[in-house]
């Protein structure tokens, strides 16, 4: 077995971990900074919407110009009066965008470049977009935004219970805030890609966050029937339990996602892979943190408010304190808790009791 599945096998198995629930006020701290910084970089910067969502002209040469992109984009910039944003082809062509571009002024900046670029005018292409195509794109994806959302809070407080589907929902919002804030400090374009990406994101971050539940479910089952873990401290068990997983799947996600944005947008020039490939890079990252140092601590902070979980938090710590006074040391065989623990479900599902219900 390799050194990280030795690592992962005794996280499992409870033999070490980290206390990710101890320090939760330290992550909700950094989110909330992260949080505070996209937000600022959004009323400050703006987004760079594309010509999609604000309309303009595309030039498209079939052909290498004779100049380059740089001098193309000041080419474009004097014929428009406008700012250009201009991308080289695999061919050797170039693509230009030029914003509030009509008809008639479409025509004059086409012969403009024509004589600029050293290409025939017969080889430029010129497509006219009009804003509306891309408000409607993003209405239909808010729509679909909140239809998610919805579901998904619903999904989980049926599957789970109502705590997990609101750490989840506010872990969705931290996620899509982060990686909306992260193209409004980078300047990247946003494009109908930028939205499909973000909304690709989405079903990523819940993975991992879905996994962590799963374990939690399965680990608060009798948890009432027992004094040797409070909710936070099983909370603590379940993302240890499932530390490797989450950073092996999320590490073989951003793999090719990574070589889309910093090979294929950056090494090789195709600048139109960046419009999804930053969503998604960003997005998956901030998935698999929000997972760890979000929802599920605050799954635990929120469960720790009921009456239930007080009373046997009170319990334990009153069997700990009792236990230093003492001067004894609480040793615990894991086969022989597991049954213990399996006694209390079933007695408690017998009895009809809460703590021992499967949810």
């Amino acid at each position: 077995m390799s050194r990280l599945g030795n690592v992962g096998a005794r996280l499992y198995r409870g033999e070490v971990g980290y206390d990710f629930i101890g320090k939760r006020k330290i992550w909700y701290g950094v989110s909330i900074l992260i949080t505070i910084t996209a937000i600022l970089g959004l009323a400050v910067g703006g987004l760079n919407m594309g010509i999609e969502f604000k309309g303009g002209a595309v030039f498209t040469t079939d052909t290498k110009a004779k100049i380059s992109t740089s001098a193309a984009h000041d080419a474009a910039v004097e014929a428009s009066g406008h700012e250009a944003i201009v991308q080289e082809l695999g061919n050797g062509g170039l693509r230009i965008q030029i914003t509030e571009v009509d008809t008639a002024k479409a025509n004059e900046i086409k012969t403009q470049l024509s004589d600029d670029l050293g290409v025939p005018e017969n080889k430029i292409n010129a497509d006219l977009v009009g804003p509306s195509w891309g408000e409607q794109i993003a209405n239909k994806a808010w729509t679909g935004l909140g239809v998610f959302m919805v579901l998904v809070v619903i999904y989980l407080a049926i599957a789970f219970e109502w705590r997990m589907a609101v750490a989840a929902l506010v872990a969705l919002i931290h996620d899509i805030t982060i990686t909306v804030g992260v193209y409004a400090l980078v300047g990247f374009e946003v494009t109908p890609g930028t939205v499909i990406g973000l909304l690709t994101i989405l079903g990523y971050s819940l993975y991992d966050t879905v996994v962590v539940f799963d374990s939690l479910k399965e680990g608060q089952k009798g948890i009432t029937k027992q004094t040797r873990y409070t909710y936070s401290e099983i909370a603590n068990k379940s993302i240890n339990s499932t530390l490797v997983r989450s950073i092996n799947t999320t590490v073989v996600a951003l793999l090719p996602v990574g070589g889309l944005l910093f090979i294929g947008g950056g090494v090789l020039g195709a600048g139109m892979l960046n419009d999804i490939s930053l969503s998604l890079f960003v997005g998956l990252a901030a998935g698999a943190y929000s997972s760890i140092f979000i929802a599920t601590p605050l799954v635990a902070d929120l469960k720790e408010r009921d009456p239930q979980m007080k009373a046997l938090r009170k319990r334990i710590l009153a069997k700990r304190a009792a236990a230093a006074a003492k001067g004894e040391t609480e040793e615990y065989d894991d086969d022989t808790q597991d049954g213990a623990d399996e006694d209390a479900e079933t007695a408690g599902a017998t009895a009809g009791r809460h703590g021992g219900r499967r949810r």
